[in-house]
């Protein structure tokens, strides 16, 4: 069982940097591969970027250049950097953590935290 608390959303104004925690209680945290997704109500969770175990990152063409994610296994976090951000950066965001069990692959999911960017 793996639980994820989100932290450090907030009102921001655009083109102002904001960074989001995610601190996992449970096993196997270095093993497991982290994302970061968002949702605006009423529309579909999207994904805004993926971390592997090892380190290797990827990407949605919306987060490419001013997002980063990393991760502190000795820490049990996972982290996300926005910079430059904009209006239509505003959701929930939520961090996942995904792990397989033969060929099916599962996530635990956070509750989420509100990120505000205003024009």
């Amino acid at each position: 069982q793996v639980q994820l608390e989100e932290s450090g959303g907030g009102l921001v104004q655009a083109g102002e940097s904001l960074s989001l925690s995610c601190a996992a209680s449970g096993r196997d945290f270095g093993r497991n591969a982290m994302a970061w997704y968002r949702q605006v109500a009423g529309k579909q969770r999207e994904l805004v970027g993926k971390i592997s175990s090892g380190g290797d990152t990827n990407y949605a063409d919306s987060a490419k250049g001013r997002f980063t994610i990393s991760r502190d296994n000795a820490k049990n976090t996972l982290y996300l950097q926005m910079h430059s951000l904009k209006p239509e950066d505003t959701a929930v965001y939520y961090c996942a953590s995904f792990f397989t069990v033969g060929l099916n692959e599962y996530a635990y999911w956070g509750q989420g935290t509100q990120v505000t960017v205003s024009s």
